[in-house]
């Protein structure tokens, strides 16, 4: 039993670093088309749905190594709340997937 908690939780981890490496690349991809005059942009709603769906801080990374909206007011607030978020959630599952009470045993 524990051996399959440990595997899921190195599953989960992987996608976790996974999708927060997707969320850097991203930025790092719309920064290079920013100094382009009519290059074709990745949209905000996109890299907040990136955040949202646990690459917060591939983007909040991406933010501050990159300088890269950094002076939005929304990404400044938007991207640290996500990141807590992202942490809750996570701890959610972890405490799911470790609790016998909740697995029924």
């Amino acid at each position: 039993m524990m051996e399959n908690i440990n595997s899921q939780l190195l599953y989960i981890s992987i996608f976790y670093f996974a999708i927060n490496l997707v969320a850097f690349l991203i930025m790092l991809s719309d920064k290079k088309r920013s100094a382009k005059v009519g290059a074709e942009r990745v949209s905000e709603a996109m890299l907040f749905f990136l955040a949202a769906s646990f690459g917060a801080f591939g983007v909040y990374l991406g933010m501050f190594v990159l300088r890269h909206k950094t002076r939005k007011w929304y990404f400044m607030i938007g991207i640290p709340l996500l990141i807590m978020e992202n942490i809750s959630c996570l701890y959610l599952v972890y405490l799911l997937l470790t609790s016998d009470s909740v697995l029924g045993k």
